[in-house]
């Protein structure tokens, strides 16, 4: 792959990073993500001078590139989480959680949401499609001990952002793990539990102060759609299902990590937890496909969004975008050191892209790789500056992601929902700062 006669472009050029500005400007515009990619893709074209032959090659090259792999990765688990709301494994799931936890008040109904919340979405690796299983079940238990709805859409967004970055066999965990080289364990203990400690820790603090202010003012209207907790009936075979599927989704997580095994261990992962959930249930086998595929082809928006970003990212690259960029970046940072890669990095990722958070975090990496490397900075801490990017995006403003979590939790108080947003963003940022000093020193 070479740049075309008739480039506008000589690598490496800060030139090359038009088709990204014409990307994010669109999104700002509130359009769709794919629409964004479409004109920056065709604005790459033309920059590196592709004719059709060669775009061709470069888009068969992304079907198999890493985040085509993530696509369809997400693609599969949607498909496996349709499955296992139709065996309602998911529904016993919450179920026990809230039953083991007994709601009896407040406090307790918080807890309730962040536990569920972060397994949930963390197996299901969604935000809208995990929290929108758990609402139904948990909101009529949570309204009983009196929780506003804005608290509850508040923990709702927070906590299932944990899952997503805490799940095994999520696109962010795998994205993540991908580009900085580590293993599981090692980016669970350095980055996402200390991130995840301060996050949880500091949203507590600020719905706190919502229930506090609107206990009896804000409450739920609770209609037929939800489900009585204490008329739910677990079968024996939704307990024989769930007691497989955890079974065998700890022991193939274990077995992937002791194995070291890639990012594609992830589509074999889904579909033999496919097919477990649907021998166990005794689907019959055209009704298990047609469910899977069904819940695959909610993702195919996302699937056509990771290969138009790795379209544009290869013809930004071609250009030499990236590369410029990093050389510029070298300069305005040079003698900053280590803490000053990591502050700047979450605060473009933070403030200045709102994207899918694979793409944002490849992004991000893309264009901080080359400075990371100069100063030595630790993949451990590098992680971290990734999850501020990617994280604290939804945090600083109103985003879909937002307005998402407040829908399933029938809150319209965006507002205080906002705030308890800004209250943990700003306690990130702290910790942040402090990991990007203390964190180089601890890992050397």
């Amino acid at each position: 792959m070479e740049l075309g006669k008739w480039a506008l472009v000589t690598a490496p050029s800060l030139l090359a990073l038009i088709p990204l500005l014409i990307y994010l400007i669109v999104v700002f515009r509130n359009k769709s993500n794919l629409a964004g990619l479409i004109l920056a893709t065709i604005a790459a074209a033309i920059l590196t001078g592709q004719n059709l032959k060669a775009l061709a090659s470069i888009f068969t090259t992304a079907l198999g590139s890493f985040l085509g792999i993530i696509g369809l990765i997400i693609m599969f688990g949607s498909g496996l989480g349709y499955l296992m709301n139709k065996a309602k494994v998911t529904h016993t799931l919450v179920y026990w959680i809230v039953k083991k936890i007994g709601v009896n008040n407040e406090k307790k109904g918080m807890l309730a949401i962040i536990i569920t919340s972060i397994i949930i979405c963390g197996l299901l690796g969604t935000l809208a499609g995990g929290n929108a299983v758990i609402a139904p079940v948990i909101i009529p238990v949570v309204a009983a001990v009196g929780l506003a709805p804005s608290v509850v859409a508040a923990l709702f967004r927070v906590s299932g952002e944990v899952g997503l970055i805490m799940g095994p066999l999520t696109g962010v965990t795998l994205a993540t793990m991908e580009i900085t080289g580590m293993s599981y364990g090692r980016l669970m203990l350095w980055a996402v539990i200390p991130f995840s400690i301060v996050w949880l820790a500091s949203t507590w603090y600020a719905v706190s102060k919502i229930q506090k202010k609107y206990r009896g003012k804000e409450v739920y209207e609770l209609t037929s759609d939800m489900v009585d907790i204490n008329s739910i009936v677990i079968t024996q075979a939704e307990r024989r299902t769930t007691i497989l599927f955890i079974i065998a989704f700890i022991a193939l997580v274990v077995y992937g990590i002791a194995t070291k095994q890639g990012t594609s261990y992830a589509i074999i992962v889904m579909l033999l937890l496919s097919a477990i959930v649907a021998i166990s249930s005794r689907f019959e086998i055209d009704s298990a496909i047609d469910t899977f595929v069904e819940g695959a082809s909610k993702m195919v928006n996302m699937f056509l969004i990771f290969i138009f970003f790795e379209v544009m990212f290869s013809m930004i690259n071609l250009g030499g975008g990236f590369e410029a960029l990093g050389n510029l970046l070298s300069g305005l940072i040079a003698g900053g050191g280590k803490a000053i890669v990591v502050i700047i990095a979450s605060i473009v990722g933070g403030f200045g892209i709102e994207a899918a958070a694979v793409a944002e975090i490849k992004i991000v990496h893309e264009m901080f790789s080359a400075l990371v490397t100069n100063v030595g900075l630790p993949m451990e801490i590098w992680a971290t500056a990734l999850l501020a990017a990617t994280r604290i995006t939804g945090s600083v403003y109103p985003t879909a992601n937002l307005a998402g979590q407040m829908g399933i939790a029938r809150s319209s108080n965006m507002k205080e929902v906002l705030k308890s947003c800004w209250i943990g963003a700003a306690a990130l940022w702290g910790w942040v700062i402090i990991w990007s000093f203390i964190g180089p020193l601890l890992i050397g």
